[in-house]
């Protein structure tokens, strides 16, 4: 018996696969998703379904005469087609060119078939058929499923992928992971996958090579559900797509994932808003100068604009597309290759347009400027400049790396059993290996404090050289138990300090004088002493009055810092006046609690 998945269902009905999910949730059935796929029985129900859902509901007439006539039988709404309500839904749904193509970054372990998979989308779905129809300079090209395009980006991995949200810039709408069926999940994929993570992308799995004869998919399927990937077909929510990226097996079915998951996160672009872009590749040539390679998210890159990357500027010479056509406009979910800049931007930067060559210039030295700062704080940064700051809902996010698999796994396991209410901790990543530019980069895209940890390894000197720059925290350790005492003090630093009030005396109001500077209340000390840097509460009676500072603590002429118990002083207090005859002032301090 043949089977289909929501999106053909809903792609014959003429209707988006969300629609389709959400008229049919109204219904009850709640754990339908966009990639199940039914049988011939499941599908005639479902359509069923969908048609009486659409044929009970009022037509806008009758709505109206309904409410116009109390108690009156609701009309029945004219039976229509279920394409005519699909596309009348749509009209309505919003104006058209709203929705954009998705942009997509292919990440994996080395030699599981991601540059294989990137060739065989470019040679059988180029948007422009033309002669050479290879990607020559742009590091970004269209594919093109029966008149809807994604835009591929061609980065060389993920840490090119998080170098670009490092320097906040935002390329990228959905992943693509691909494993490889012979190999299964290896320590490159699991980089990837929590730099996707990071990134707050959707993930399409695609399991790679399953023309090969020791493929084994169940094993990759095994292998991502230890990292929290459950695929659909095991009850999960992560897509998986088994391809053969060298025989092009199910390339059709990856493609039209990619473009469901588009249309579900409900991307737009709008051609005339403010330009939203990135350079995605940049290089030096011989011949034309500057070269940029840069994608739109948002707005519409005309040729002769002003341009602003990163540190660096220029008016747009030229613009081409993959194919080395020529191009008037970039729009949004396009890419092209910019020419006309002063100097090699860098990749990452952000893209803007300017009115004057003048203003562009001012903007360029200016990123210029804030490039050669740390981008986290100061210089010479320390646990306590980054953990300075208290929050509400404090956040600890962790990059680890160890020497082996199980001082890995026993740093782990010992961390999170750290527990101190108040604190989310959470690992970004978790390695094998020295500390790498790639750990740096990851560490630098959170907005959450973040704390780069080796157990039994060093960062190398590129890392060092970047954390400075980046202002990311590298803390190294060889014995655990230093290192759990670090991450449990990091935790305790996030955390609204908890202070004990220790009384150390009190005094009684015998007299008032008037000073140009406000009430000095003559008083004698009857417990304890009087202290001119504790703070004071003013009771009357068993009414507290007032807490504050001391402003000023006298004895006869002279200024002092303590008197004790049985003597007189002069106390004024800070910010308070109404302090009275017979008050009682209660000296106290705090001290913070030890968590």
């Amino acid at each position: 018996m043949s089977r289909k998945r929501i999106y053909e269902i809903a792609k014959e009905l003429g209707i988006s696969s969300k629609d389709l999910i959400a008229a049919l949730s109204d219904l009850g059935m709640t754990d339908l998703k966009a990639a199940n796929s039914v049988d011939e029985e499941e599908e005639a129900l479902i359509v069923q379904m969908y048609q009486d859902s659409i044929a009970s509901k009022p037509t806008a007439e009758a709505s109206s005469e309904s409410e116009e006539e109390e108690g009156a039988p609701e009309p029945k709404a004219p039976k229509a087609s279920v394409k005519e309500r699909a596309k009348a839904a749509a009209a309505k749904g919003g104006g058209s060119g709203s929705n954009r193509p998705p942009i997509v970054s292919v990440l994996g372990h080395i030699d599981h078939g991601k540059t294989t998979l990137l060739d065989a989308i470019r040679q059988s779905h180029l948007a422009s058929h033309e002669a050479g129809g290879i990607t020559q300079g742009v590091a970004a090209y269209q594919a093109d499923l029966n008149g809807r395009k994604i835009t591929f980006i061609d980065t060389p991995g993920h840490k090119a992928f998080t170098g670009m949200r490092a320097r906040g810039a935002s390329a990228t709408d959905i992943a693509i992971l691909v494993v490889a069926a012979d190999d299964g999940v290896m320590a490159q994929t699991v980089e990837a996958i929590d730099h996707i993570r990071a990134a707050e992308i959707p993930m399409i799995v695609a399991v790679n090579k399953i023309d090969k004869s020791n493929s084994d998919q169940d094993k990759v399927l095994n292998d991502l559900v230890k990292h929290g990937l459950v695929p659909e077909a095991w009850g999960g929510d992560t897509i998986a797509v088994p391809i053969s990226a060298l025989t092009g097996e199910n390339l059709e079915e990856l493609m039209e994932m990619i473009l469901l998951v588009a249309e579900m996160e409900e991307l737009q672009g709008d051609p005339d808003g403010e330009l939203e872009g990135v350079v995605i590749e940049s290089h030096l040539s011989s011949s034309r100068g500057p070269v940029a390679s840069v994608v739109v998210r948002n707005g519409t890159l005309r040729e002769k604009d002003f341009l602003v990357a990163g540190a660096t500027y220029g008016r747009i010479k030229a613009m081409n597309d993959e194919l080395r056509n020529r191009l008037k406009h970039v729009r949004p979910g396009e890419a092209a290759e910019i020419l006309g800049l002063q100097d090699v931007p860098e990749v990452g930067a952000a893209i803007e347009v300017v009115g004057k060559q003048a203003e562009a210039k001012r903007l360029a030295q200016k990123h210029r400027l804030d490039a050669m700062k740390p981008r986290r704080a100061q210089p010479q940064l320390t646990l306590e400049d980054l953990f300075g700051e208290t929050v509400e809902e404090a956040k600890l996010a962790l990059v680890l790396k160890a020497a082996s698999t199980g001082a890995l796994e026993a740093a782990r396991r010992e961390v999170e059993a750290i527990g101190i209410e108040g604190v989310e901790v959470s690992f970004l990543h978790a390695g094998v290996g020295s500390i790498t530019e790639s750990d740096i980069l990851l560490a630098a895209t959170v907005p959450e404090n973040c704390l780069v940890i080796g157990f039994g390894v060093r960062a190398d000197n590129n890392a060092t050289k970047l954390a400075d720059r980046e202002g990311a925290v590298v803390q190294t350790f060889d014995i655990i138990y230093e290192l759990l005492d670090e991450v449990e003090r990091s935790i305790k630093r996030l955390l609204a300090p908890e202070f004990e009030e220790i009384r150390v005396g009190e005094a009684e109001v015998r007299e008032l004088f008037k000073v140009p500077t406000g009430v000095v209340a003559g008083c004698q000390v009857i417990d304890g002493k009087a202290m001119r840097t504790a703070q004071v509460r003013v009771l009357r009676g068993n009414e507290e009055l007032f807490t504050g500072e001391i402003a000023s603590l006298r004895r006869f002429e002279d200024d002092v810092r303590e008197v004790q118990n049985g003597r007189d002083c002069g106390v004024r207090i800070k910010d308070f006046d109404d302090v009275a005859v017979d008050d009682h002032l209660v000296f106290f301090t705090l001290e913070e609690v030890e968590r």
